[in-house]
């Protein structure tokens, strides 16, 4: 069912529209606290144990730089990309909610447009609750490229929302959703260095995680730390998952149940 076209709200009705989905995602415990607590403690668990790593992959930076920060930032990206925004959404469809939204002047779309604008307030917050921590708890410095880190996060935030919303168009409910949105989690996290480091996985297995977002955004934003040139890969990876994830959702997309 196609979302009619309707006239744009104010910028007063656009305030009250993100404020109302700010309430509903600080009522959701889990939802809030999950993206701000599970990447702290990823991030707590590499400065402590410091993995050895030759010597060419730390490129002069510390283990928490090169891989902790970027895992930790991943892990943010794809919880809130890929399971909170998709539930909000499922549930809303679910409901009605777009449905009974589809008669009013604004139309069902401000509050997907809402939704993101809030998921991203999530992902800067966990980003930067991880760096507060890895700068003075482990003495982390910022990236060595910093434009390089800025648009590896700005390309990877919209290829983790890209798969959200092909997640959102595919579950009937909010449960569907959140099983889909962890299943992707923890399947690209596997092999994408969440759990270890992906070289020591499989060759195909390797390769196949470092262009599935995860990897690729663990793998971009490492590169930026160390300041050398981004993996093409990776790059490639990312922006084939925002064409995918992007064109998949407005095909399947249902405004209604």
């Amino acid at each position: 069912m196609n979302a009619p076209v309707r006239s744009g709200l104010p910028l007063a009705g656009w305030r009250a529209l993100v404020a109302a989905e700010l309430r509903m995602v600080a009522r959701d415990t889990a939802g809030l606290v999950v993206p701000l607590v599970l990447p702290l403690l990823i991030l707590v668990m590499v400065g402590a144990t410091a993995p050895d790593l030759p010597p060419d992959v730390l490129g002069g930076r510390s283990v928490v730089e090169v891989v902790g920060l970027p895992i930790a930032i991943a892990t943010v990206l794809a919880l809130v990309g890929m399971v909170n925004v998709p539930s909000f959404v499922a549930a809303y469809r679910r409901s009605g909610v777009l449905r009974r939204l589809g008669v009013t002047p604004a139309g069902p779309a401000p509050v997907l447009v809402a939704q993101a604008v809030v998921g991203v307030g999530q992902v800067a917050a966990g980003v930067g609750v991880a760096l507060a921590v890895a700068v003075p708890a482990f003495g982390a410095r910022m990236p060595a490229a910093p434009w390089t880190a800025l648009g590896g996060l700005v390309l990877a935030t919209a290829a983790f929302f890209a798969v959200g919303a092909l997640v959102a168009a595919l579950a009937p409910t909010a449960n569907a959703a959140v099983a889909g949105g962890v299943l992707l989690f923890f399947g690209t996290g596997l092999l994408g260095g969440m759990f270890g480091d992906p070289r020591s996985l499989p060759g195909p297995l390797a390769e196949i995680g470092r262009t599935l977002p995860y990897g690729a955004t663990s793998e971009l934003l490492g590169t930026a730390w160390r300041g050398v040139p981004p993996d093409t890969g990776a790059v490639v990876g990312l922006v084939v998952a925002v064409l995918v994830g992007a064109v998949g959702a407005i095909r399947l997309f249902r405004w209604d149940r």
